[in-house]
């Protein structure tokens, strides 16, 4: 038994400090991510930072002995090692995988400092005790727990580890039953489209009823809608419309939604995917997830029900984005063209889902499936259909399939072709790593190449400025990279580019940009942002939609938002100030997919519901408040 010599010569742990420090750490950890979600990131390296200074406090202030100082460190070390044999498959995974002692280490320092105040009044032994059974304890939470990905800005959604997923829940409802289409009875005569999508249909007793795998739709009773003939020209052909750019043109909407609120056609749960829609006519097309199957599926536009189902038994899975296809399907022709993430191009049938033809891009090539899966949405131009592997171009026959050409390797990303006319010259564009490739379509020859010399991956379409100068993001926008402007031109010896300036007002990270009356507007990280065409300089700066996506209606300057949380926003694209006209919730859950517009009909869906909303025409003669 101690004396009470002994005891006065062994001085008790100085607690405060660590207290402090780790009470900082969980509130850099957790309260930086619930104040400022889009900030996450900083919370988690400060809260790693002073994990540092706990683990500064116990070995040169805390007075414990060397011994119980540096076992501590060892008990550590071997809890955060033994708990990652345990913790779920999604943490263990990715960018998680990887930062799996970062998360750890704010547990086993919270451990370590709980352990030692319970028994600052312990012997030796029990002491040593309660701060490895702490250490352990608190590590082991790790085990508790999944994760649905990340958001943009760097935080994870974590949940229970035994609540089930949206596409579980999804699973679980039961196949999905598809309602074909009936064949046509005669060739439809070649007739335009209708500018604005027809009304929805009213649902017989069993569309209207909940079917196996499928949400019950909220449909209004209305007419039914005729299908478009397959002659006249899609509405929505693909990733950002027929231009790629994200602009619906001859279309005004009331911005008065405190009187005219979106109207909601239909809502239904779909499988994961960050696809965007293809549409035509009364059918819409997307790509999704459901368990091991990748599937392009078609539904219909009035009430969404599904029409066909094409499946592929392949699974993309990777914790950070989670599940399912990265890309958006074409429309060209009475055909359907697509791209899985591990590489599947199919070209199906757009009526009836039939495949036509499949290539399996990844193995053409020889490129390993990238972290995020391939994301590329293809391009028909002419009779060659051209896909993007990781920064690497494919041009395949769109009639049959065999490959036409094959662009140079070099660079990684996961944007798409973009099609450009740049001095009367056809040419495919492609962000790729640091550099912009040009290629002719027809034999992917190389026009011209221009390095930004920051090293990067690409994500983001370039844009066309109305001079033929071309916009593209540089860097990632996470803290770096911004815009730059090409100015092309072609000379007798050749294609020339020259950068006209690089502008830091504006820092995209995966979320499109557009171009309007001499700006460039779109998300400076999380926040909406807009810079002139001319300099590159901030205009202004505002609103906070997350990692969002958005589309421009230019004849009458509004930016239609979709947030990163599902909501949908009106702000207008004015060069003078940061105005937001009207804001409302339309999905659940984190949403990345980009909005389309048809008509005055509006398609949103993320990686796990899809929605239909309808919105007022505006008035010819009422002001708009957007503007």
């Amino acid at each position: 038994m101690p004396t009470t010599s002994t005891r006065a010569a062994v001085p008790p742990l100085r607690l405060w400090p660590g207290v402090a420090a780790v009470s900082l750490q969980w509130l850099a950890w957790v309260g930086v991510p619930l104040a400022a979600p889009d900030y996450a990131v900083y919370g988690m390296f400060g809260g790693l930072g002073l994990a540092a200074v706990v683990l500064a406090w116990w070995l040169f202030a805390s007075r414990a002995p060397w011994i119980d100082r540096l076992g501590a460190l060892a008990v550590i070390g071997i809890a955060i090692f033994s708990t990652s044999f345990f913790v779920d498959r999604s943490i263990s995974n990715g960018m998680m995988g990887l930062m799996h002692p970062i998360f750890s280490l704010p547990l086993a320092t919270l451990g370590l400092v709980a352990g030692a105040a319970l028994a600052r009044h312990a012997s030796p032994a029990g002491r040593r005790a309660s701060i490895a059974a702490a250490i352990f304890v608190a590590c082991a939470a790790m085990t508790l727990v999944r994760t649905g990905g990340i958001m943009g800005g760097g935080r994870s959604e974590l949940h229970w580890r035994w609540t089930e997923t949206a596409e579980e829940r999804l699973l679980a409802a039961g196949p999905v039953a598809p309602r074909a289409l009936p064949p046509p009875a005669t060739p439809a005569p070649m007739t335009p489209a209708a500018p604005a999508v027809p009304a929805p249909a009213s649902p017989t007793a069993e569309a209207a009823a909940p079917r196996a795998g499928i949400d019950e739709a909220r449909v209004p009773e209305t007419p039914s809608a005729p299908v478009a003939p397959a002659e006249s020209a899609p509405e929505w052909p693909g990733f950002r419309g027929a231009s790629r750019d994200s602009v619906v043109h001859g279309l005004r909407i009331d911005t008065d939604w405190t009187r005219t609120p979106p109207d909601e056609l239909w809502r239904r749960s779909i499988g994961p995917g960050w696809s965007s829609f293809a549409v035509h006519g009364d059918l819409i097309y997307t790509q999704e997830q459901r368990g091991e199957d990748e599937i392009v599926s078609c539904y219909r536009l009035a009430t969404g029900e599904p029409v066909w189902m094409h499946k592929d038994p392949v699974r993309f899975w990777e914790s950070n984005g989670g599940p399912g296809p990265r890309a958006t399907p074409t429309l060209h022709g009475d055909r359907v063209y697509t791209m899985g993430a591990t590489g599947i191009v199919n070209v199906l049938d757009a009526r009836t889902g039939a495949r036509i033809w499949m290539r399996n891009a990844a193995a053409d090539t020889g490129r390993a499936i990238p972290d995020w899966g391939f994301a590329s949405s293809p391009l028909v131009v002419d009779d060659v259909v051209v896909v993007a592997v990781a920064g690497q171009l494919v041009g395949y026959d769109a009639a049959t399939g065999e490959p036409r050409w094959t662009g140079p390797s070099g660079g990684a990303g996961y944007s798409s072709p973009h099609l450009a006319v740049i001095g009367g010259v056809p040419q495919v564009l492609l962000a790729r790593g640091s550099r912009t490739l040009s290629v002719a379509p027809a034999d992917g020859a190389t026009l011209w190449e221009h390095s930004t010399g920051v090293a990067s991956v690409s994500i983001l379409q370039p844009a066309l400025a109305p001079s033929g100068d071309v916009l593209v993001a540089s860097g990632d926008g996470m803290g770096g990279g911004g815009v730059r402007r090409l100015a092309v031109s072609r000379a007798e010896d050749g294609w020339t580019v020259e950068e006209r300036w690089n502008s830091r007002g504006l820092k995209p990270y995966f979320n499109d940009f557009v171009v309007h009356e001499g700006h460039a507007y779109g998300f400076d990280g999380s926040i909406l942002a807009a810079i002139g065409l001319d300099d590159g300089e901030r205009r202004w700066k505002g609103g906070r939609y997350g990692h969002g996506q958005l589309v421009l209606l230019p004849d009458q300057d509004v930016l239609l938002v979709l947030s990163e949380d599902g909501e949908l926003a009106l702000v207008s694209a004015t060069p003078h100030k940061y105005t937001e006209v009207a804001r409302r919730p339309a999905l659940e859950g984190k949403t990345w997919n980009h909005p389309v517009l048809v008509g005055d009909v509006l398609l949103v869906r993320n990686g796990q519901e899809m929605a239909a909303f309808r919105l007022s025409r505006a008035d010819p003669a009422a002001p708009d408040p957007a503007r």
